[in-house]
């Protein structure tokens, strides 16, 4: 497939290119800045500039495209370029990067006629990540149907990107997926984040101790591009098991003592659970923590 890829330059956007272009896409990166991977063409642009998303989306994937003559429509958007998390930047900054700039993509994308959306949602927006003080959820595990309440701008602007996909998609009829990731661990960040948390779980308490292998998450999103049909769509996007040692039953005594499970759940399964990813998708994990962290 021809991707248009937005944030490929980032923390997660970079391994998820490698993976779409090792796995035989061919890759367009828009960015503020270029990621120079081998066969993906970088566009500098500006996701809150409504007539560059035109003019990006609907231009050529590379200069060998311009022996084919006019440009033909990408297969596929994916769109991961925003304001990274909170407390980077001014709260209206990253309210107004991230709603502004997913409305000027997706509505590029659709009126261009390209048919398969993704998006970059969040983990945030369950409300305990980046809320002021300690939160509970409603309910455990978190799931794609959950009533989502984030109190902080980077989370309120992630829930508006899914209500402005879903309206999207109503107009157009187009396949608009929404993923909500969760904390990225690049290969690297193994050794210096996992260790201490043998001694500390709470450290990932805010994150409901989860998080996503920036490779899985490539996979995840191939999936995604590859599963037509499903109209408009929310999938948790986080690896099978918690980041922490222990089980869930000492960690839902230590730390969600008052929330209700909705139902059952394994002794390490995920607390932000990816059931629906490996059931509607066929995500399968190829890298869980405990490969990469010694004891």
């Amino acid at each position: 497939m021809r991707v248009l890829f937005t944030g490929g330059s980032g923390k997660a956007g970079k391994h998820v290119v490698a993976y779409l272009a090792a796995a035989g896409h061919r890759v367009v990166n828009l960015d503020r800045v270029a990621l120079n991977h081998p066969g993906v063409h970088d566009f500098i642009a500006d996701i809150t500039d409504a007539g560059q998303m035109f003019s990006v989306m609907s231009g050529h994937a590379g200069y060998d495209e311009l022996d084919q003559g006019p440009a033909k429509p990408f297969d596929a958007v994916v769109h991961f370029a925003a304001i990274p998390r909170l407390m980077m930047c001014a709260d209206t900054e990253t309210y107004r990067v991230n709603v502004i700039g997913t409305y000027n993509v997706i509505e590029a994308a659709v009126k261009l006629g390209i048919r398969k959306i993704i998006i970059a949602s969040s983990e945030t927006t369950y409300g305990v990540c980046f809320s002021e003080g300690v939160v509970d959820p409603k309910v455990l595990p978190l799931e794609e149907d959950y009533d989502i309440d984030p109190m902080d701008s980077y989370g309120m602007s992630k829930k508006v990107n899914e209500v402005t996909a879903r309206s999207f998609q109503r107009r157009s009829g187009f396949d608009i997926y929404a993923l909500r990731i969760g904390n990225v661990i690049e290969p690297h960040e193994y050794a210096t984040v996992f260790p201490p948390l043998k001694d500390d779980p709470g450290l990932r308490r805010r994150i409901t101790f989860s998080y996503i292998d920036a490779r899985d998450l490539g996979q995840i999103v191939d999936l995604c591009l590859k599963k037509d049909g499903l109209g408009y769509q929310v999938f948790n996007a986080v690896n099978d098991t918690n980041s922490v040692p222990q089980e869930n039953a000492e960690l839902l005594a230590r730390f969600f003592p008052k929330v209700p499970l909705s139902r059952p759940v394994g002794p390490q399964e995920s607390l932000l659970s990816n059931r629906k990813i490996r059931e509607v998708l066929g995500f399968k994990e190829q890298h869980n923590w405990r490969h990469y962290v010694k004891g």
